[in-house]
């Protein structure tokens, strides 16, 4: 623990502080409290102490165009934050109009819209970023979105309908989330690089009136053919009446490919030709009404329908971006993320300040290794969002990002979707960028369409974990070795000292419901069943007690993260359970990250049935069926036998210890164990050697 919270070295500082929006906000909220706050930390702390008040303030301080009357106390901070209170009653918003349109200081829109002749965003594919696809101005933007949402209205799509796509990050996909949203319906996405039953388990659960679906895929130079998947996807789904069949987003641009062979799809024209017109007309909603569905998978179970509300995602959006990240109308952000990712969302909440987005479809590293990175340079980016992955594989191969092109103009470096590594921090100053760039290393999700680790322009950063905590969000650390129950109060730790990261107040971008039947139920046991009436988020951190940067250790809970791609440990039981019942009796699924590991790795241990061969034929079809079933980076790295499951004494599988334990971690079983020895078993796969033996060698 010394080590740990020893002061860290200073990485940067911004060099004029009182220029920043943050600085700005910091003193319009000293006028609005009559309070003056000496630092982040102390505006911080008003934020979490006051939520009505300040998040009243953050509404009134950001051009958001609404209609209805802003109420005294935005929520009802005396309610239980398990009941999941409405926020901004009264207050209607509609997502699209605050994008397309700048709200005036009554709130109102302003229809003459953002600059119209401005770029708003650009179409990029690997390979060929010398000559972006597409440039679609603020106008052509408007346009294209009213003829979608015309097209839409013809289809008889209204208000809470749901509207899914299987897509690449382009302008058709961009443009179905505008229109929908336009309606007031409800937006799905899933990348295409997701198994059929992967899309089912979302698709079957949200019941979509339309999908829109990309008919062909690029990644690494290769096109990969979706026509197969798309009528696999549509026939599966003929008991759903709501389902009135797929539309085909040509990715071949001006060659739509013949879909003749999948049964209720239309091409992207044919479906377009229903719009008598492309006006945009916006569906105004209450605050808390449903904008999106986003998917997270825990330990047990199909994947959770997340359910966000319109308000939050543009409140949220305006805070993040233009405080803590410093995007203004002269922003130019490139997110690498496919649309199966809550980074999607955050790509296209850039547009809220009027920030340029750049779209990119397919790998950062085709045709080479270097492309990607003079793509930024050529496009003068300010704000590039990417993943420590993607950092880890240019300090391996040796490639200098400030060599490679022009960085000037590049102001915010954001790193998400797993745990940045120390000597990474040191890498981007040291080696990697130039030093005036501000590292964003930021952590929060799906669950909550936010942060709550992030950056802030105001204060220094430090290596390692988040440069603070997000404003609005009160993070607590609590000890994780409680276990928990209805009724138990988490008990804080000391700071620095290491624990569980819980929130323990309300936030505007809490989810309003998961999509399901036992919705209520799955939504308390997914965040409020440890500790009584607080948000426990299932990552284990600590808050360092000078610098307050929030540091990371990884997941508490069985959630899976390699390379940044999140998913449960129930997505392959599943397959296990269905595929392979006749020979294997159970199964563990966890991630291994030691300290030596950059990344994480999943390791699959399988208990067989009495006189089933653990063989390598058999590794090789659970590989090969978690791959056609959910796609590549679900695939489990490595697949052992075991002779036993850990599990509770009511017969839970228990995976924690585990993780822990192949993760270099010496532990004391709980009581709560049934089989506590078998947790030994497991010991020798923290080491090296044992992790590179034939995996059909009983170990």
């Amino acid at each position: 623990m010394a080590t740990e919270n020893a002061m860290p070295r200073k990485l940067w500082e911004h060099h004029d502080p009182k220029s920043t929006q943050m600085w700005k906000f910091l003193k319009s909220t000293e006028k609005f409290t009559g309070t003056n706050f000496t630092d982040f930390d102390a505006l911080h702390q008003y934020s979490c102490n006051h939520i009505s008040d300040f998040w009243r303030h953050c509404f009134d301080h950001f051009p958001i165009v609404y209609s209805g009357t802003i109420p005294k106390h935005v929520v009802d901070e005396t309610v239980r934050m398990d009941s999941i209170p409405k926020w901004f009653q009264g207050v209607k918003t509609n997502f699209t109009e605050n994008i397309l349109f700048r709200g005036d200081v009554q709130g109102k829109s302003c229809k003459s819209g953002k600059e119209d002749d401005k770029i708003a965003c650009t179409e990029v594919r690997e390979g060929s970023f010398l000559q972006p696809i597409r440039r679609i101005s603020w106008r052509e933007l408007r346009e294209r979105t009213g003829r979608v949402e015309q097209a839409m209205k013809a289809h008889g799509v209204k208000k809470r309908d749901r509207i899914a796509v299987v897509s690449s990050n382009s302008l058709d996909t961009l443009t179905v989330f505008l229109a929908t949203a336009a309606l007031g319906a409800i937006f799905s996405s899933s990348s295409t690089d997701m198994g059929v039953k992967g899309i089912l388990d979302r698709l079957t659960q949200i019941r979509p009136k339309i999908l829109f679906m990309d008919d062909w895929a690029l990644y690494q130079g290769k096109w990969i053919d979706l026509r197969r998947k798309m009528a696999d996807i549509v026939s599966s789904m003929t008991d759903i009446p709501e389902f009135q069949g797929v539309v085909s987003q040509a990715r071949l641009l001006h060659k739509p490919s013949d879909v003749s062979c999948v049964a209720r799809c239309q091409t992207w024209n044919q479906f377009l030709s229903a719009a008598t017109s492309s006006d945009l007309e916006f569906e105004q909603v209450d605050f808390s009404d449903p904008l999106l569905i986003v998917y997270s998978s825990g330990t047990t179970g199909i994947p959770k329908c997340i359910v966000h509300a319109v308000g939050g995602v543009v409140l949220n959006g305006h805070k993040e971006c233009r405080l803590h990240r410093e995007m203004d109308e002269y922003s130019c952000q490139l997110q690498y993320s496919t649309t199966g990712w809550i980074m999607y969302l955050g790509a296209v909440q850039a547009l809220l300040v009027g920030c340029r987005m750049i779209m990119y479809d397919g790998s950062p590293f085709a045709p080479n290794i270097t492309n990607f990175l003079r793509l930024v340079g050529q496009e003068k980016v300010t704000h590039l969002s990417i993943s420590p992955r993607y950092l880890q594989t240019l300090q391996t191969n040796n490639v200098i990002p400030k060599r490679e092109t022009d960085l000037s103009n590049l102001k915010v470096l954001t790193s998400t979707g797993m745990v940045l590594s120390d000597a990474l921090f040191e890498w981007v100053y040291d080696v990697g960028f130039p030093p005036h760039i501000q590292l964003d290393n930021i952590s929060g999700g799906t669950d909550l369409a936010g942060c709550f680790g992030c950056s802030n322009p105001i204060s220094p950063l430090y290596v390692g974990g988040c440069q603070s905590l997000s404003l609005g969000m009160a993070v607590a650390v609590f000890d994780s070795t409680i276990e928990g129950g209805r009724g138990v109060q988490g008990i804080p730790v000391e700071p620095g000292v290491p624990g569980e990261l819980v929130c323990t107040k309300v936030f505007p971008t809490m989810p309003i419901m998961f999509w399901a039947e036992d919705g209520a139920q799955r939504y308390f046991k997914s965040y409020f069943e440890k500790y009584d009436n607080c948000w426990t988020h299932g990552d284990f951190i600590s808050i360092h007690p000078t610098t307050k940067q929030v540091l990371f250790f990884g997941r508490a809970d069985g959630v899976l993260n390699p390379s940044g791609v999140r998913f449960g440990s129930s997505e392959i039981y599943s397959i296990i359970e269905t595929r392979f019942s006749d020979t294997v009796a159970d199964s563990i699924c966890v991630g291994q990250r030691r300290p030596q590991d950059s990344d994480e790795s999943v390791m699959l241990f399988l208990l067989m049935k009495p006189g089933q061969p653990f063989t390598s034929s058999l590794v090789r079809a659970v590989k090969e069926a978690v791959r056609m079933e959910y796609g590549p980076r679900y695939v489990p790295k490595y697949v052992f036998e075991t002779p036993e499951i850990p599990t509770t004494v009511n017969l839970k599988k228990v995976e924690l210890p585990v993780k822990q334990i192949v993760s270099g971690k010496v532990i004391n079983p709980s009581s709560t164990l049934a089989n506590p020895q078998s947790l030994d078993y497991y010991y020798r796969f923290a080491k090296d050697e044992n992790l590179i033996v034939d995996p059909t060698s009983k170990l």
